[in-house]
């Protein structure tokens, strides 16, 4: 029998109902809200960032806590013990995003009733760490070959991006701004260098497998994107629609090419683009849909 599973990041949680072990979750994050039935489990994490604030004020509020040694998130300590999963899900990757990883292992070692419970923390750095990380939930839940057939599965969608990508000549393959906040002005790295190349285009300011840098508006300006995706992290698409008044506010912003051309396009970015889970080959998809419409 597969273990009693906890989740305490919106990808894993993903994963977890993508390999149909949706029955042996006992507990999830305060994010995970997809599938929908992942929120009518019990919440085990709360957020003490004002998540309806500006950008800006974010962003500040992030840095004076983490600065200070303060954790961004908290974990309901006693509920988790009271579940007793035998695994527990996690990350390593980005304190801002989700409950840090030592702070897990605080609580585990803190309470008998969890002593032998099973924790992995996911850090996906790259395109191909995401699906990787399919496998190693699975096999923490003992369930390998369901991991292989979703990761083949995931695999040959993927493929037909890449397809696509691979035989745009270079003088068709447009300069791609996908920014991940917009105060300070944040360009997305870690994965999506990668998917922009696979989906036809030429990423610009990042690289693949490091972490999202603070980008320059002058640098980014001067790189003149032909395509922007607005994806914030955290934000749903109504809220990345709202973000655009901040980028239009920037001196040169309506000179850039992907302005002039009609190319912004506002996302999703809290179920696609920043959320590592097998979401993330529909972000690739969605992308593709934007650099190349109509070949996607």
């Amino acid at each position: 029998m597969p273990p009693r599973i906890a989740s305490l990041l919106a990808s894993a949680t993903e994963i977890v109902y993508g390999l149909g072990l949706g029955e042996y979750l006992v507990g999830v994050s305060h994010e995970c809200d997809y599938p929908p039935e992942a929120t009518t489990k019990p919440r085990l994490t709360g957020s003490r960032i004002n998540a309806s604030a500006s950008s800006g004020q974010i962003d500040r509020e992030v840095r004076e806590r983490t600065t200070a040694g303060e954790a961004l998130y908290e974990i309901d300590v006693a509920t988790l013990a009271s579940l007793a999963p035998d695994l527990i899900i996690t990350q390593a990757q980005c304190d801002v995003c989700a409950v840090r990883y030592a702070d897990v292992l605080d609580a585990v070692a803190s309470e008998p009733a969890l002593r032998n419970t099973q924790v992995i923390a996911l850090n996906p750095q790259t395109f191909d760490d995401v699906l990787a990380d399919i496998g190693r939930v699975a096999a923490a839940a003992d369930c390998p070959e369901q991991g292989a057939a979703y990761i083949a599965e995931l695999s040959a969608r993927v493929e037909k991006v890449a397809a696509i990508g691979r035989v745009v000549p270079p003088e068709q393959r447009p300069r791609v701004a996908c920014i991940e906040w917009t105060d300070p002005l944040m360009l997305a790295g870690n994965w999506m260098p990668q998917m922009v190349e696979m989906a036809g285009g030429v990423n610009l300011l990042t690289k693949a497998g490091e972490h999202s840098p603070v980008c320059r508006w002058d640098d980014l300006r001067a790189a003149d994107p032909e395509v922007i995706v607005v994806c914030p992290c955290g934000f749903d698409l109504e809220r990345s629609r709202q973000e655009l008044s901040t980028l239009e506010a920037l001196p040169g912003w309506s000179q850039l090419s992907a302005v002039k051309q009609g190319r912004i396009y506002p996302a999703d970015g809290n179920a696609y683009f920043n959320r590592s889970g097998p979401r993330m080959v529909d972000s690739l998809e969605l992308l593709a849909s934007f650099i190349h419409p109509g070949h996607a």
